[in-house]
């Protein structure tokens, strides 16, 4: 299945490569919510508040309002993930909450999955170069992808692999990197970074791994 995202900063609709450089910048909230009306889910993430400047909290809202929603950026503590239940995602994105720089923090993961259920939360394991990066992907740490799905198994109902080396260049999705995850939690992955075609979403679909799809159908390289 493919998800398409929106991903907010400073109240725009953005696409960045790598996290880091601005490629896509949009106003046109409105249009890119009609041209996803009919998907089962969109991703919704809050960049601002993933990197700690601030949040988009209205537009999340708004967002959730007219769409279904998973929702990610900033989320670290399970109030604040019962908030975005509230205001009407349908699952919402872990990321940095779940790790330190050394290690998964499992205890974490228990508290955000008896406030709102595993089968609201999804673990975004975000690497680069096999480990997992956190901090909107500004801080390295030395827990592998691999590892990460493993001691979070037992407390989320999916996980979000983004390969952040490919993440908005349009390269091609590392399908080794997303496989070796796969392999932990089949039929559980939703994969991202660098996708750039149809037929990689199609590929993805036949092994039951969803796609997040960003610069590739903002650019028009996919047509929806």
């Amino acid at each position: 299945m493919l998800i398409p995202s929106i991903d907010l900063q400073n109240g725009h609709v953005v696409q960045l490569v790598q996290g880091d450089k601005l490629a896509v910048q949009s106003d046109d909230l409105d249009g890119w919510i009609a041209r996803f009306s009919s998907f089962p889910i969109v991703q919704v993430i809050d960049l601002d508040a993933a990197m700690g400047k601030g949040d988009n909290s209205t537009l999340v809202r708004y967002v959730c309002d007219r769409l279904p929603c998973q929702v990610g950026g900033g989320v670290r503590t399970p109030e604040r993930a019962q908030q975005l239940i509230d205001a009407g995602a349908q699952r919402v994105i872990l990321g940095s909450s779940l790790f330190s720089t050394t290690a998964v923090q499992v205890d974490r993961a228990r508290e955000f999955t008896i406030a709102i259920g595993a089968d609201r939360l999804i673990a975004a394991v975000d690497s680069r170069g096999g480990f997992v990066t956190i901090h909107g992907w500004k801080t390295a740490t030395s827990v592998t992808g691999v590892d990460a799905v493993r001691a979070l198994s037992p407390f989320v109902d999916r996980f979000l692999y983004t390969h952040v080396e490919t993440e908005g260049t349009m390269s091609g999705l590392n399908l080794d990197a997303v496989l070796a995850i796969n392999a932990e939690a089949p039929g559980r992955i939703i994969a991202a970074g660098g996708i750039r075609e149809m037929t990689e979403v199609d590929h993805l679909h036949t092994l039951g791994i969803d796609a997040v799809v960003g610069m590739a159908i903002y650019t028009g390289a996919i047509k929806l």
